[in-house]
């Protein structure tokens, strides 16, 4: 998921526009990977680096993310799509972490197709996370 905010502005849009357009995108792509038979699907919906954006933009696509997963999970668990977040959701508002808990409980014994949702997630953030957890004896 990447170039919303180029495809808002080339338009004469919002932002948050081509970010919605984005998630239209990206709800087709999960229901064609369900048809194909594809049992895993990533996506990357939010990198760390994302919290350099403007902070309207920030706030918008946080209220956006808690909208999406209160609006789709009823269908993605019609489809037998488990839903599973990965990344730094401590960082994220805890109505945002509660969507989250919840969409994963809701879609918990799903089977059809595993849909991950790297939010808050990139490869640095990740590098430092392990480390972290190796210094603390957890690994």
């Amino acid at each position: 998921m990447d170039g919303n905010a180029r495809w808002a502005r080339a338009r004469g849009l919002p932002v948050l526009a081509g970010h919605r357009q984005g998630a239209k995108v990206l709800k087709q792509i999960v229901k064609d990977s369900v048809k194909l038979g594809i049992n895993e699907l990533t996506v990357y919906a939010f990198s760390t680096e994302n919290w350099q954006r403007p902070e309207d933009e920030v706030e918008g696509l946080m209220e956006m993310f808690a909208e999406l997963i209160d609006s789709e999970t009823p269908e993605l668990n019609e489809e037998g799509v488990r839903m599973r977040f990965i990344g730094r959701r401590d960082e994220v508002s805890e109505r945002l972490q509660e969507r989250m808990n919840w969409a994963e409980a809701e879609t918990a014994q799903n089977t059809r197709m595993v849909l991950f949702v790297a939010f808050n997630y990139g490869g640095r953030a990740e590098i430092l996370d392990a480390a972290a957890r190796f210094e603390g004896g957890t690994e």
